[in-house]
């Protein structure tokens, strides 16, 4: 669950990124996130957790300096034991922004889960940390994260699988390269099993800058397909059996270019 804020207005953006973002020729995203970090003198900490390649913080922080950052830095959670790490816990709670790299969600949460890393996100995001992730980092930032699955179109029952995330926020489920890798069945199955959250299909180069009272708009090259289960009148999730298709009715689909939005409290979206 996200930490309480005590002013809602306060709390920071949270930022799911569809993987594969543009960090060279026009880095719209990336800008953009340094921007509301506050620019050259924000400090970012860069987790690299998901990832298995041992110079995906590094590249990173070449990046983020490369855009004007000052202060960027590489938090090297590796094992459960580095997230009580006194000086890298210390660098994560003066940070004004917090980037999650791309590679395997399941590090993410089976490394940070429930250690003071995670609660520590938490509690500086409702303080007005931002937050941003890209491919499996933009996967574990809600309460609920998609953790795997197969491709195709229609949902069915064992076509995801799911597992606890971060908790920034429970009114999504997020999945990311989503047209390029055919992920329209497994985000309708997450919805199937979770029908009061809204799906965010993220396409990539593309980001929900999702901000205080999760509201979002789209910034990036590609879509956001938005899927919202709030009106289903019928589901057959629960006498589908596994490998067989699954009926859904009543569910609504938007798709949001760069400018669009959605809001969260009316379920509305709008065109730029």
């Amino acid at each position: 669950m996200p930490s309480p804020s005590i002013d809602n207005t306060k709390r920071g953006y949270i930022i799911p990124i569809g993987g594969a973002e543009e960090k060279l020729s026009n880095p719209e995203i990336l800008d953009r996130f340094v921007e509301i970090c506050g620019g050259k003198p924000a400090r970012i900490a860069i987790i690299p957790t998901a990832s298995q390649l041992e110079d995906t913080g590094r590249n990173y922080e070449k990046l983020f300096r490369r855009l004007g950052v000052s202060h960027a830095r590489v938090l090297p959670f590796e094992t459960r034991e580095d997230c009580d790490d006194a000086s890298l816990l210390e660098y994560l709670g003066k940070a004004d922004g917090v980037f999650m790299t791309g590679g395997n969600q399941l590090r993410l949460s089976t490394t940070l889960g429930g250690t003071q890393v995670a609660r520590l996100i938490r509690r500086r995001n409702a303080e007005g940390m931002h937050v941003a992730g890209t491919s499996a980092g933009a996967a574990f930032m809600p309460e609920h994260m998609i953790a795997g699955g197969r491709e195709g179109p229609t949902p069915s029952p064992d076509m995801v699988t799911l597992a606890p995330g971060l908790g920034l926020t429970n009114n999504f489920i997020i999945d990311q390269h989503f047209r390029q890798r055919d992920r329209v069945g497994r985000l309708l199955t997450a919805l199937a099993y979770n029908p009061f959250a809204c799906g965010i299909g993220l396409d990539e180069d593309t980001a929900a800058f999702i901000k205080p009272g999760d509201s979002f708009e789209v910034v990036g090259s590609g879509g956001i397909t938005v899927i919202d289960p709030s009106d289903m009148s019928f589901s057959s999730m629960d006498r589908a059996r596994q490998g067989e298709p699954v009926s859904l009715l009543g569910v609504k689909l938007h798709i949001l270019i760069s400018g669009g939005r959605f809001e969260i409290a009316t379920r509305s979206a709008y065109s730029e």
